[in-house]
């Protein structure tokens, strides 16, 4: 059987319609996890030292905060299951009931960890219960984001990059209002009611944004291309990703490995190391991270945007090999103190929004509808488990062993380098599936 090889969006040359009212309306409803899943990613690590305390009482305070940040990681490490677990649900059962689903089981476990007795009250079944709410939590991060990406780019195909561009830009979003919420709480309360209850105020916040989202989502329609399959599905999608697109999985998992090393850096290790190891006030690191995802969200829409025009993957190539020339002249400006610390996050913002444009819509490029979420899911997680992870734990090893403040440049120059080099792995475009409609073959490209 012949194939036809087109990444979504990309339309042979015709001009690509722009986005419908009801075509907004479905990406931005579909966006609302992935801000509410980094919210709650960036308000742990803003009350890390409180939930410490709180939860896993220790005479040593490097100990509290090391058993804080573990539970963090446990989040992590379980995501893997709950994309495979999910995405297979979506991919055969419908993207729709997924989403529902998941924002409810997020949503409560936000709620409960607000309102959660300490350890003073439970002893240790209030430390079990933490960890077992950032496990719930985890499990359906693993799904989330996957399958936002993979409804978006379904419900727009012609215009897949602004599509994906828009649910990545929700995620700055996110951090943005986490960002807000912490400078509220640690102003409006002072330090000693920000450490007893202040932190389950954001989490109640971030519970209640929760509601609102499903409350938005309960009527959303099924994806477009999924309804087109007319039940054709597939009843085994992760064995069938695995078995038939195993080496696209890798590809897209390498690819992206820019975007989970930058992001595991900036929103991992970039704020303590900034005032902790380097000496910036406080206002001003946090000034310039800000202004950075200003002007990255402006940035990744337009990559977005311009990839449904031109080929996406040759700007998340470019924007890699930038990063790669640039991290450790940046580095070097960072520990000098030798240029404005904002404008330095503005120019960082620039270049990596060609990538974090262009990332989510290079991934759903690489699978057929049938496991397009399936796929789209283990690239994602297995990606950002290893190079956002492990980003803050191999930054600060650098440091030690190198003895050099300059030394998490090559974790990025490393990520970066080895998503440069898979790009080239990629195929041109996706291969049609079954049941799906033809699709016009790129200009110059053979049959296959």
């Amino acid at each position: 059987m012949e194939t036809t090889r087109n990444p979504i969006g990309e339309t042979g040359g015709a001009p690509a319609p722009g986005l419908s009212r009801a075509q907004w309306k479905m990406i931005l409803i579909a966006s609302l996890g992935g801000s509410l899943e980094f919210y709650d990613f960036i308000v742990y690590g803003f009350f890390a030292h409180h939930i410490a305390a709180q939860f896993f009482p220790n005479a040593s305070a490097l100990l509290s905060m090391l058993a804080a940040f573990s539970v963090l990681a446990i989040g992590y490490v379980i995501r893997p299951l709950g994309g495979i677990v999910l995405s297979s649900w979506g991919d055969r059962f419908g993207r729709r009931p997924v989403f529902i689903g998941s924002i409810i089981v997020v949503t409560t476990a936000t709620l409960c960890l607000g309102v959660l007795p300490n350890f003073q009250s439970w002893g240790t079944t209030a430390s079990i219960a933490l960890i077992v709410l950032r496990m719930i939590q985890g499990f359906c991060v693993g799904g989330e984001m996957p399958g936002a990406i993979t409804y978006a780019v379904e419900a727009a195909p012609r215009r897949a990059g602004l599509a994906a561009g828009i649910i990545i830009c929700a995620v700055n979003v996110g951090v943005l209002l986490a960002t807000i919420v912490n400078l509220v709480i640690q102003t409006v309360l002072s330090s000693a009611d920000a450490a007893a209850y202040g932190w389950r105020v954001a989490f109640l916040f971030g519970g209640v944004c929760g509601i609102a989202s499903w409350w938005m989502r309960r009527n959303l329609d099924e994806s477009p291309e999924f309804r087109r399959m007319h039940g054709a599905v597939n009843r085994q999608p992760f064995r069938e990703t695995l078995r038939h697109h195993g080496k696209a999985v890798t590809a897209a998992a390498l690819t992206i490995a820019v975007m989970a090393g930058v992001n595991g850096i900036l929103y991992g290790h970039m704020p303590a190391y900034l005032v902790q190891q380097l000496h910036y006030a406080p206002k001003t690191a946090a000034l310039a991270q800000n202004a950075y995802l200003i002007v990255s969200s402006f940035g990744l829409l337009a990559a977005g945007w311009l990839g449904d025009k031109v080929p996406r993957r040759h700007l998340l190539r470019a924007s890699a090999a930038l990063l790669v020339l640039l991290s450790y002249p940046f580095y070097q400006a960072l520990v000098g103190h030798t240029v404005n610390l904002m404008v330095l996050f503005v120019l960082a913002g620039v270049v990596f929004s060609l990538a974090s444009g262009t990332w989510a819509s290079v991934l759903a490029d690489q699978f057929p509808t049938q496991v397009r979420f399936s796929g789209i899911a283990l690239s994602y997680n297995a990606s950002v488990l290893v190079f956002s992870g492990f980003a803050p734990l191999l930054a600060t090893m650098l440091i030690r062993e190198t003895g050099s403040l300059a030394a998490p440049a090559y974790f990025v120059i490393g990520a970066c380098g080895i998503a440069l080099i898979a790009s080239f792995a990629l195929p041109a475009g996706r291969t049609a599936s079954p049941g799906e409609l033809p699709t016009h073959r790129l200009e110059g490209e053979p049959m296959h």
